[in-house]
């Protein structure tokens, strides 16, 4: 696999130059820094538009060091002004030219890194494709897929706006402009039709775009975005719409690719879950997940990659197995992408929206035979959430060990081939023949420590009709709670017909 460190992206592009090294990390992002927002994330690059102030750039590098940036981009002069307070920090400081421009170096930047990690092949060819449609139509262009991401786009972008950058910054279209796109009923437009489609200026300083639909065999595959300052003429439209076609190809190349790809990686993260063998990506320590959410598992699998695109993990180690889609998550601090950290913060933002998503994590896998537990560990959990006895969230072993023990105590009780012996049978014949609440009273008991008041709370009963049921139970046959052995074979015989269906 290839990597690209800072150094290496810096001397990739004459524009810049290493101020200071930082930790040096492995580059896989650029992102704008944002008033208020966590600055980056490990293998990320910051830059600081608009930054001119010392204290305001001190101020972005320490943001970045604590949220695992890899790298802060200033302008000069004010890159080499606060070296000093860069150096014992995490990003590396790197300086921009005064004269240059914040957008080419976005371009720059990204096609650096884009091309450092695409393979071979098709994602070369959609760049090529989209500098040809960009040549067509005199202006930026995007190739972009079905989901709004960007898949590829254009090298010269002298004449974008705004919303161009965020695109392709972020990998994705802003939210304000997806509404904007919604509103004049463009995706609408590209889901029914081949026809060419004209958007008007929008939010965020957006250009008017002419948007060209991609399909293959009536299917809607992805658009071709034109930044459309002026209007295009039609012999120029008709011969994106010809060129369209050529992308529908690239395009169900592409997505062949990834099927493939991902299958190749579920299956050997299906090894690694079930025979312990060591997974080829991460490093240990590791967390396996399950990631619950819809009963469906190919749509949830779907669902659950968007989600881990989206923020920020874009190789997601996802399969599924005995019918739930398992992750396999680092277990190290930090809030990298795809880390049990990164989790918690997805899954708090997103079940704000969506209240079925959740996840159960086993315990930490410190090497590949551990994986199968923590394999196991999770889909226990699952289970759990599943029936109601824990709630939604992000649920972890060590919050809930103690459910799992009863669990696995309950299981083993094996109620289904009968209830062995003590006072339970005889309770319960006796419940079942006379509508009596011995087996309730007994449980409400147990689980309260022996406490009248408690008991009788929780029953709702009078503490004199507690104790003439307790006085009845034991004239019915004997209950002995002297011993600390039966009271927890009682309790977990309890338990297992409690959730007997």
């Amino acid at each position: 696999m290839v990597k690209l460190d800072v150094a290496d992206l810096v001397d990739s592009l004459g524009l810049l130059r290493l101020v200071t090294p930082g930790r040096g990390g492995q580059v896989h992002d650029v992102v704008l820094a944002e008033p208020g927002e966590p600055a980056g994330q490990p293998g990320e690059i910051v830059l600081g538009v608009g930054v001119t102030d010392p204290a305001d750039a001190v101020a972005l590098l320490e943001r970045a060091d604590t949220a695992g940036a890899d790298g802060v981009v200033l302008k000069a002069p004010i890159a080499a002004e606060v070296a000093a307070a860069a150096r014992p920090l995490r990003p590396a400081l790197i300086e921009l030219q005064p004269d240059t421009s914040w957008t080419h170096v976005v371009w720059l930047v990204r096609g650096a890194i884009d091309r450092a990690y695409a393979p071979q092949g098709v994602h070369d060819d959609l760049f090529a494709l989209a500098d040809t449609a960009a040549e067509i139509a005199d202006a930026p262009v995007t190739l972009e897929d079905a989901r709004s991401r960007v898949l590829a786009y254009s090298g010269r972008q002298d004449t974008t706006d705004p919303a161009r950058v965020s695109t392709i910054v972020g990998r994705r279209v802003p939210p304000q402009v997806i509404a904007h796109l919604r509103a004049c009923g463009v995706f609408r437009k590209l889901t029914r039709s081949s026809e060419p489609i004209l958007v008007p200026a929008g939010p965020d300083q957006m250009l008017p775009r002419l948007v060209i639909p991609v399909r293959a065999g009536g299917e809607w595959l992805g658009s071709i975005w034109v930044v459309a300052r002026k209007p295009i003429p039609q012999d120029r439209v008709r011969r994106l719409t010809d060129l369209a076609s050529v992308i529908a190809l690239h395009l169900l190349r592409l997505r062949a690719e990834a099927g493939v790809a991902r299958r190749v990686s579920a299956d050997q993260l299906r090894a690694a879950l079930r025979d312990g063998v060591r997974p080829g990506a991460a490093e240990p320590p590791w967390r396996v997940a399950v990631l619950g959410g819809g009963e469906d598992l190919p749509r949830r699998l779907d669902l659950w990659e968007a989600i881990t695109h989206r923020f920020g993990w874009h190789r997601p180690l996802l399969a599924d197995l005995d019918g739930a889609l398992f992750a396999l998550l680092t277990d190290r601090p930090g809030g990298e992408a795809g880390s049990l950290p990164w989790l918690r913060t997805v899954l708090a933002e997103v079940r704000a929206h969506d209240r079925t998503l959740y996840a159960a994590a086993g315990g930490p896998a410190h090497a590949a035979t551990d994986l199968p537990r923590s394999r196991t560990e999770a889909a226990e959990l699952d289970a759990l959430v599943a029936s109601g006895r824990l709630s939604p969230g992000l649920v972890l072993l060590e919050d809930a060990w103690d459910a799992v023990i009863v669990e696995r105590a309950r299981k083993a009780t094996r109620i289904e081939a009968g209830l062995l012996g003590g006072p339970l049978p005889v309770l319960q014949a006796h419940d079942e023949a006379h509508g009596t609440a011995f087996l309730p009273t007994l449980d409400a008991w147990l689980d309260h420590y022996g406490d009248p008041k408690a008991t009788a709370e929780a029953l709702s009963v009078h503490p004199n009709t507690l104790r003439y049921r307790l006085r009845r139970m034991t004239e019915v046959t004997p209950v002995d709670l002297t011993s600390a052995q039966r009271r927890l074979a009682i309790r977990l015989q309890l338990s297992a017909l409690n959730e007997r269906p």
